[in-house]
């Protein structure tokens, strides 16, 4: 995969996380924010750290932004300074923000001002965790679109032994095993695994209707 160039403005934990994965994934990445101790703090984990006030217009169009792949606008809790910071970004032709939502009103605006990549760390964190723990055999949630999600669990000890045309999840319950991983193997196994016979630790990737889901509790 080809390296790209990310901007995260901003540097609140989830924008720390962010930057330290991305660039731990091979990405060159630019962090901007006007606290000289937090750039300071983050500057040996990415490309470059700029100290800088997201809400002048003049102090971001002196950073060329421009020619990156995106922009991170992760500036969730000060409504006034994200919704700045966005419409500075708009004004200097940047074509790709992603923006941090911390609640209902600031998503709306952002989609009224044409941000449309809305992420909500928070509300999706804490949906992941009630997922989790209404599901106790499930390792990871992510919703997929309205009424469907995908999980990620544990072989279930009644699968064990049986390959997924024995199983024939699709026409039971109308989901589908996208993918499984041998915690033993470096690599899941993806397309062609129907006549694979499960294991007790292989972990399997779900994904259908919410109610079909939940029929996997422990």
């Amino acid at each position: 995969m080809a390296s790209k160039q990310f901007v995260i403005i901003g540097l609140g934990n989830s924008a720390i996380f962010l930057a330290k994965h991305l660039t731990s994934l091979g990405h060159d990445v630019m962090v901007i924010d006007s606290h000289p101790d937090k750039v300071q703090d983050i500057s040996s984990s990415v490309s470059q750290a700029i100290v800088a006030d997201s809400t002048r217009l003049k102090q971001l169009s002196s950073i060329p932004l421009q020619k990156t792949d995106s922009v991170i606008v992760c500036i969730g809790e000060n409504l006034q300074a994200s919704l700045l910071t966005v419409l500075n970004l708009k004004e200097l032709g940047v074509k790709h923000i992603i923006a941090k939502s911390s609640s209902a009103a600031h998503t709306s605006i952002l989609e009224k001002l044409g941000v449309s990549d809305i992420f909500h760390p928070e509300r999706d964190s804490a949906i992941s965790l009630a997922e989790r723990l209404n599901r106790p055999n499930m390792l990871d949630f992510l919703p997929f679109m309205e009424g469907f999600s995908i999980i990620e669990i544990v072989c279930p000890e009644k699968f064990q032994g049986k390959t997924l045309k024995d199983l024939s999840l699709t026409h039971k319950y109308g989901i589908q095993v996208i993918a499984i991983r041998d915690p033993l193997e470096s690599k899941p196994k993806i397309g062609n695994i129907a006549d694979y016979v499960l294991k007790e630790n292989d972990v399997l990737f779900l994904i259908g209707p919410n109610e079909a889901l939940d029929s996997f509790k422990a």
